[in-house]
């Protein structure tokens, strides 16, 4: 794992007991993919935050890069991060712009931004979420915490970027 991994782990945790909130840190076998890692830590998808980096060409000159944040049930409306953004074209962002601006490796992005050139977007129901569950920016590493306690740390733009897991293909994951 790369060791930049272990620094955004350490940030993460640095801010939370900054922050004094609550959360639990769960340690379990390493697993990126949501699903999965849901049932290792005993809970449904419903309750995990999935955070996936889009490349946002506002237009021709101007790319924007956003992390977005839905629940773990759901996939990323891609039309609505469009509309959101008045953008002509959303897709995934490479791997190694994706590792480079969430400072973690693919199923380990945090549902944090701690670059500024990534603008954070969750959902309501993500900030919602009694229980919110997510890798802690490593495959055997997960940390519960409150949506409303991650609201107010991770200050997100709380925005309708979700659509059912069985939606349409301008959805994805």
């Amino acid at each position: 794992m790369p060791e930049h991994a272990y620094d955004t782990h350490d940030h993460l945790i640095s801010l939370l007991d900054a922050s004094s909130v609550d959360y639990r840190l769960i340690d379990h076998e390493p697993e990126g993919a949501t699903e999965a890692v849901c049932a290792l830590r005993g809970h449904p998808a419903s309750e995990a935050a999935k955070c996936i980096v889009l490349r946002v060409k506002v237009d021709r000159r101007t790319t924007r890069h956003v992390l977005a944040v839905v629940p773990g049930d759901r996939r990323v409306d891609l039309d609505a991060v469009r509309a959101l953004f008045a953008a002509r074209y959303v897709g995934f962002s490479d791997p190694q712009t994706a590792e480079r601006l969430a400072h973690a490796v693919p199923g380990t992005v945090l549902p944090f931004s701690f670059d500024p050139d990534l603008e954070l977007v969750a959902d309501p129901d993500v900030v919602a979420q009694p229980k919110l569950y997510f890798n802690a920016a490593r495959l055997d590493r997960s940390l519960l915490i409150s949506g409303a306690d991650y609201e107010r740390l991770a200050k997100p733009r709380v925005e309708r970027i979700s659509a059912s897991a069985s939606a349409s293909a301008s959805a994805a994951e």
